[in-house]
């Protein structure tokens, strides 16, 4: 059994973590021992490394955050039909490890004959795109959307839920070489952020008003997609991959009455009520199963490659996400 553990934080993150040897003891009663098949790094999980994160677990500490797994041993009182089913893994446990004990309780089995790969990245980054794309405006089929980081995995998830929900979306990326990706992945229209943006957005939508702007960027990304909403839209940002705060003119809240909301999915989680994350999960789960959702992965890495996998989760011009595979 191994562990990738950092014992403390660092500007340059692939040199805080390293795959140690680990021992875990026998599930106790109510538990379950799960074999790790596959879990993602996202940009949470670097800045958590880095010390960036809002929310920061104390050291030492077992990267990762979310990834699925298959039980392989049980604890007295779990069901025995539990053996060897593919389950999603607890948000927050420390996914980048071969092994992990959980408690049953709460354990949200998966679909068979899933991908896997596509399963562990099922607790973050689509739930993030979903909850944006419901929660904040009432929108029905033909509404429109815009959003930028579109070659992100929110952005893929949120391309592929829009879809599925007979949404239409504008996507924007920062360089013209993610522009095929993204239209591999799905999107309609595929536009490359800078000068006179809400004039080509508006030759491509034919005028359409559009009620909800996503911004993962900042800095004067956001002022660029708050000047395509409507009068009265909303514009929610959920992440500064510009490294800057974001930038909005006073005069699209003083005369467009744009509203700016932020998001974060940890905020959410302590919030919901179970029977809302069932409804977000197993509506995540049913479009993954039947190929609606499909996010791209850029590479995958063994745990004693963790290094080599965080350095590439934090490297630019990524087409994908970057998985470990704990188990190879």
């Amino acid at each position: 059994m191994k562990k990738a553990e950092y014992t403390q934080r660092g500007p340059v993150p692939q040199d805080v973590i390293d795959a140690v040897d680990m021992t875990l003891p026998p599930p106790a009663a109510g538990q379950v021992l799960i074999e790790v098949l596959a879990a993602p790094i996202n940009p949470s999980d670097v800045l958590t490394l880095t010390g960036q994160y809002g929310l920061l677990p104390p050291l030492p500490a077992i990267g990762g955050n979310e990834g699925v797994g298959r039980i392989v041993g049980l604890g007295d009182g779990v069901d025995a039909s539990w053996n060897g089913r593919v389950v999603l893994l607890p948000v927050g446990s420390g996914t980048w490890r071969t092994h992990l004990i959980a408690e049953s309780k709460g354990l949200v089995m998966l679909p068979d004959g899933v991908d896997v790969q596509q399963l562990s990245m099922l607790a973050i980054n689509p739930p993030t795109a979903l909850l944006m794309l419901s929660d904040f405006v009432t929108l029905q089929p033909g509404d429109w959307v815009i959003q930028n980081a579109a070659n992100s995995a929110v952005g893929s998830y949120l391309i592929g839920i829009a879809k599925a929900r007979g949404l239409r979306s504008v996507n924007i990326v920062r360089r013209e070489s993610a522009v095929a990706a993204v239209k591999a992945a799905g999107a309609e229209i595929v536009l490359v952020d800078g000068d006179k943006l809400p004039k080509r957005v508006a030759e491509a939508t034919g005028d359409a008003a559009i009620k909800l702007g996503i911004d993962a960027v900042g800095g004067p990304a956001t002022d660029n997609l708050a000047r395509c909403l409507a009068q009265g839209a909303t514009l929610v940002n959920y992440g500064a991959m510009s490294g800057e705060p974001c930038h909005i003119s006073p005069a699209s809240f003083i005369f467009r009455d744009i509203t700016l909301r932020g998001f974060w999915l940890s905020q959410w989680f302590r919030t919901a009520t179970p029977q809302r994350r069932g409804e977000v999960f197993g509506e995540i789960g049913r479009f993954i199963a039947t190929g609606q959702l499909r996010a791209p992965v850029q590479a995958t890495y063994p745990l004693n490659q963790i290094k080599q996998a965080v350095a590439a989760a934090a490297a630019g011009e990524r087409d994908g996400k970057i998985l470990v595979l704990p188990q190879q």
